[in-house]
């Protein structure tokens, strides 16, 4: 009998174990997933002008409403990593699944000279599932030599 009883425990303690083997590593997948990508901004291509540097970035909404509004905080870094100025880019109505070029011109900003720009935050994000949309889960790219950072 107490054979019985060992041969018992054992089994309730392997599959215990077992169970937490596969249980743990579900849990800390959903602990790592980072949030769903709702809004992404590619710097899609920068031009010299007269009155300063050109940067064209590609919106896409993918949060499934639209939003009415959204003015970034952005900073501008040169080519050595110092702040060349803090500005806000108002990329106006965003709609849903849409794509949307939005075009700002930098005065006195010689392009060359840029070296990071850095969304800083939402100034201004009007979206029916609250401001959080404009800032969870986006993401940022560069087709530039001009990194970007959020």
């Amino acid at each position: 009998m107490p054979s019985a009883i060992r041969l018992h425990a054992f089994f309730a303690a392997t599959s215990l174990v077992s169970g937490l083997c596969f249980a743990i590593p579900a849990i800390a997948q959903d602990a790592d997933a980072a949030p769903a990508a709702t809004l992404s901004i590619e710097l899609n291509a920068q031009q010299q002008t007269e009155r300063g540097c050109k940067l064209s970035f590609l919106a896409r909404n993918a949060s499934g409403a639209d939003i009415a509004a959204v003015v970034f905080e952005t900073v501008l870094f040169d080519t050595n990593g110092q702040v060349e100025r803090l500005t806000l880019f108002d990329f106006a109505a965003l709609p849903a699944n849409k794509p949307r070029l939005r075009q700002f011109v930098v005065p006195g900003l010689q392009c060359d000279a840029l070296g990071q720009v850095l969304i800083n935050g939402a100034a201004t994000c009007d979206a029916p599932a609250g401001a959080q949309v404009c800032t969870d889960g986006l993401t940022l790219s560069s087709r530039t030599d001009v990194e970007m950072m959020g």
